[in-house]
């Protein structure tokens, strides 16, 4: 991993956090699902531990969603993550 690139990826990160909420862009939740799912295998890797329980709905939709990237490079992760955002900037500035 370059440092280029871990550099972008934080910026990335942070302009997701301090997002407006009341922004032009309104993410649907596989958006949400999706960008949850890169950031967590760019930080973490591969999905490990046991998949939710039936009564944890939304802890089971982040967990398949990060475990459709299981094989995904940290690098290849934090790429798709930059693009996604990217994106996101040039169709809502």
């Amino acid at each position: 991993m370059t440092d280029s690139l871990q550099t972008r990826f934080q910026a990335a990160v942070e302009k997701v956090r301090t997002a407006p909420a009341d922004g032009a862009f309104k993410p649907d939740t596989d958006y949400k699902l999706r960008m949850y799912a890169l950031f967590r295998q760019a930080t973490d890797g591969d999905v490990s531990g046991k998949r939710p329980g039936m009564l944890d709905v939304i802890g089971r939709f982040k967990y398949d969603a990060w475990a459709k990237l299981k094989g995904t490079s940290r690098d290849a992760a934090m790429q798709r993550y930059i693009a996604e955002v990217e994106s996101v900037e040039q169709r809502y500035g």
